[in-house]
C-alpha cells in the first residue's frame, strides 16, 4: 500500500480520528470541518483534485438525530448532497469511494437482522437523509457503502457506549434503552474492516459494517458494567415511548454482516470488543 493515498473526510470525529491513524502504509491526507466545507462542490473538488488520492473515505456527518427534524436543510447538506459531490470529485479523481451510513435507514419492524437486500424505510429526518447519502454515494460506481451503528471506543470517545461507561464509573445512574436492539460497532473494528475490503479486493457496494450479534441497549449496560467490574451499578430500563424523543427509533435494528464475512472480512461479536474496549480504558 505504499502507493497508497487515502483522503479522509471529517477526521475530526470520531470515526474520522481513528480512521485516519489506522491506515499501514498509506500517505494519508486527514481534512476536518475546519481544512474543507463538504457542502461546497468548489472546495471539495479543489481539495480532491489537489491531493489526487487513490481512496477517499468520508466520514463526515451530521448526527444529530433529533435536531435533524429542526434543522432537515443543514442534515442533507451535510449527510446527503455532500456524498454526492465528494463521490464526483473522486470518481473524476480515479479514486475509490468509501461513504459511512446508519442502521436508521431501517424501520426497526423487522424480528431478524436486517441484510443488505432488506429494503430501507427510513422514519425520520436524519434517517431520509442518511439513505440519500447512500445512493448519491453509490452512483460512484467503484465505491463501498458501509453501515455501521452505536459506534464506541476510538480516539474521540463521546457515543453513548462511552458515556455509560463514565457514568457507571462515576457512580451515576444509567438509563438505557431496554426495548431497543441494536448491533454496536468498535471504532477500532470498523477501521480494521475497511482496511481488509481492499487487501481482500472485495467487490464494491453495501455492506453492514458491524460486530457480528445484537443486544438491547439494558443488556448491553449491563455488560458494561460488568466488564469494567463495577459493583452495585443502578441501571434503569427504559422504553422508547417513554423516552420523549423527537425522533423515532428504529426498535429492532440489528444488522447482519455476513456479506462482509462472505467477502473475507469477519467480524468478532460485540461482546468481544466490548471487552478489548473497556480493557484498554
Amino acid at each position: 500500500m505504499s502507493s497508497t493515498r487515502v483522503l479522509i473526510t471529517g477526521a475530526g470525529g470520531q470515526l474520522g480520528q481513528a480512521m485516519a491513524a489506522g491506515w499501514p502504509d498509506a500517505d494519508v491526507v486527514p481534512v476536518t470541518r475546519h481544512d474543507l466545507d463538504v457542502t461546497s462542490r468548489r472546495d471539495v473538488d479543489a481539495m480532491v483534485a489537489g491531493v489526487r488520492p487513490t481512496i477517499v473515505i468520508n466520514c463526515a456527518a451530521y448526527t444529530n438525530v433529533d435536531g435533524a427534524e429542526d434543522e432537515p436543510e443543514t442534515a442533507f447538506a451535510v449527510n446527503a448532497w455532500a456524498p454526492g459531490l465528494i463521490a464526483k470529485a473522486a470518481a473524476a479523481a480515479g479514486a475509490v469511494f468509501v461513504h459511512f451510513s446508519t442502521d436508521f435507514v431501517f424501520d426497526g419492524e423487522h424480528t431478524e437482522p436486517y441484510t443488505e437486500e432488506d429494503r430501507p424505510n427510513p422514519r425520520s429526518a436524519y434517517a431520509a437523509s442518511k439513505l440519500l447519502g447512500e445512493w448519491l454515494a453509490a452512483e460512484h460506481g467503484r465505491s463501498y457503502v458501509l453501515r455501521v451503528e452505536s459506534l464506541f471506543g476510538g480516539p474521540r470517545a463521546s457515543s453513548s457506549v462511552d458515556r455509560m461507561l463514565a457514568a457507571l464509573r462515576s457512580g451515576a445512574p444509567v438509563r438505557a434503552f431496554v426495548d431497543r436492539s441494536v448491533s454496536p460497532s468498535y471504532v477500532q473494528d470498523v477501521v480494521r474492516s475497511t482496511v481488509a475490503l481492499f487487501a481482500h479486493d472485495a467487490p464494491y457496494g453495501v455492506y453492514h459494517c458491524v460486530n457480528s450479534g445484537w443486544t438491547d441497549w439494558s443488556t448491553l449496560a449491563r455488560e458494561v458494567a460488568k466488564l469494567a467490574g463495577i459493583t452495585g451499578a443502578t441501571i434503569e430500563d427504559v422504553r422508547l415511548a417513554d423516552a420523549g424523543l423527537r425522533a423515532s427509533r428504529p426498535r429492532f435494528a440489528a444488522l447482519s454482516n455476513a456479506k462482509l464475512a462472505r467477502a473475507g472480512v469477519v467480524l468478532p461479536t460485540w461482546q468481544d470488543a466490548l471487552a478489548r474496549y473497556i480493557a484498554g480504558t
